[in-house]
């Protein structure tokens, strides 16, 4: 946003263009930082419709302001889910990413063994836990 100097009427007003500067200055500020959310939400089991609703969750952290970081929708597309030794790799991957989030948000009432493992670890190392219905409605 271009602010002018000058009023409407083309006179020079140097009080609206300092005050409406300040105001475009806060305005940039919020927009230039977002705090980075962890994505906590179930991948097993029915797979399409969990990326689905993880991306949804994602897209929901972004309109809200946030960078979201969803683990699961990034470890799959090169670890095995399946080999128990690929997926205790990519858990701890994922908590290592936790660890750089201000807060975890997380979906949906059924809470599955690898959601089970990343709340408890929230909870031991004191992060700020959110919880929200599938439907994106915080409780």
């Amino acid at each position: 946003m271009s602010i002018s100097k000058f009023n409407s009427e083309g006179y020079f007003d140097p009080t609206a263009y300092g005050a409406l500067s300040v105001i475009d200055k806060e305005e940039r500020a919020l927009r230039a930082f977002r705090p980075i959310v962890y994505i906590c939400s179930p991948f097993a089991g029915d797979i399409d419709a969990n990326v689905k609703a993880a991306r949804a969750y994602s897209r929901f952290a972004v309109e809200a302001g946030y960078i979201p970081i969803a683990p699961h929708l990034l470890f799959p597309q090169f670890l095995n889910d399946a080999d128990p030794q690929e997926r205790q790799l990519g858990l701890f991957f994922g908590n290592a990413l936790m660890s750089k989030c201000s807060e975890v948000w997380v979906f949906g009432k059924n809470i599955s063994s690898g959601m089970e493992a990343e709340i408890e670890r929230a909870k031991w190392k004191n992060y700020r836990l959110r919880y929200f219905t599938e439907n994106l409605e915080e409780v």
